[in-house]
């Protein structure tokens, strides 16, 4: 993908970059006089067909990337950029294969994004969750989880008088209680629930089964934090993350100038057992402009918890912390099924 190609009918207008995109490439592009965002996989690679029976290696291949393709269809099948409701969700509108890449393709929007939504007002605050949590209510709704919910993924944007979330990059979304393999899922190591960082280190105990919308809620508790008050809640030094140091069994310390309610919702949303969270329903009802409010005579007895960038690279990580080889390396064939190529059900354009 290079400023100036042609891929699929999108006409790439900027020089591609993989700023804050983790193992993608993305650039702006035009087709038929609209603008879009189109964002290159530099994984999976498709197999070319050949006449040949694939080869094991082939056989792997094919099948993370039926998987892969059969995840994003069915996210794109759920999230529906037409659907009611669906304003504040920046959705997919293309998927397909050129050659052997695969592409996705979303509207362009304004990336023009606000910095710092603590500076705002209790009622800015409140409409601002509030879109946050209703989009986020809208995907659990219909058991889906976005899985990767940081403050890169929220776009948050002036309208008129007040300021609202648009949800962006469902490329790590999944179905709840079916996500990937604990070898390829993504997420950020600062956000992510504690469950997500038990799955992922494959600990005894914790399958798939255990990572649920409940996830995203311990996401969003932290952001509330952030949102409200600048910086995240505080936790013990010698932990990387708010999961790493509740999945220890210390702490969180919420910043004392929230409104007792607010402080014991917050609370609950970062609790370390998922069914112990509330919904995203409870959390956009809980949200009023006295619930977003400061208190501004209370001394901060808490440090402030570390800036999302000092901790982060704020790019989209696929960790895998159990050393375990990923899938089509070494013990990845057992994945393999023998048998003729796979008809995909993506669109593949081979040059």
């Amino acid at each position: 993908m290079k400023l100036g190609d042609v891929i699929n009918g999108y006409r790439i207008v900027t020089e591609p970059t993989n700023a804050g995109g983790g193992k993608c490439m993305w650039a702006f592009a035009e087709r038929d006089g609209r603008e879009y965002f189109v964002k290159r996989f530099l994984d999976p690679k498709r197999p070319r067909p050949s006449p040949e029976p694939p080869s094991r290696s082939v056989r792997v291949r094919l099948q993370a990337c039926e998987e892969f393709e059969e995840r994003h269809l069915r996210i794109m099948e759920a999230l529906r950029p037409d659907q009611a409701g669906g304003g504040n969700l920046v959705l997919a509108q293309d998927f397909f294969c050129e050659g052997s890449t695969y592409y996705k393709v979303t509207e362009r929007i304004d990336t023009s994004n606000m910095e710092s939504p603590h500076t705002l007002g209790a009622r800015e605050k409140s409409v601002l969750l509030k879109t946050l949590g209703q989009s986020l209510r809208q995907l659990h709704d219909i058991d889906v989880v976005h899985g990767d919910l940081k403050p890169d993924n929220v776009l948050v944007q002036r309208q008129t008088v007040f300021h609202t979330a648009k949800l962006i990059d469902f490329d790590d979304a999944y179905i709840s209680g079916n996500p990937p393999g604990h070898e390829e899922i993504a997420g950020d190591a600062l956000y992510g629930s504690p469950e997500w960082q038990r799955y992922v280190r494959g600990e005894e105990g914790c399958g798939p089964q255990t990572l649920t919308t409940a996830s995203d809620i311990f996401a969003l508790g932290l952001l509330t934090h952030l949102y409200l008050t600048g910086a995240l809640p505080a936790y013990p030094d010698g932990y990387g993350s708010p999961a790493e140091a509740v999945n220890a069994g210390a702490a969180l310390e919420f910043d004392p100038r929230l409104a007792p309610g607010t402080r014991a919702l917050v609370s609950r949303m970062c609790a370390a057992m998922p069914d112990q969270r509330p919904g995203a329903g409870a959390f956009v009802s809980a949200l009023t402009p006295d619930a977003c409010a400061l208190e501004p005579t209370a001394v901060s007895e808490t440090p402030a918890g570390p800036a999302p960038e000092a901790s982060s690279s704020g790019s989209r990580l696929r960790t895998n912390l159990t050393g375990a080889a990923p899938a089509g390396g070494a013990g990845g064939d057992k994945r393999a099924k023998p048998g003729a190529e796979r008809r995909s059900r993506v669109r593949i354009n081979w040059s």
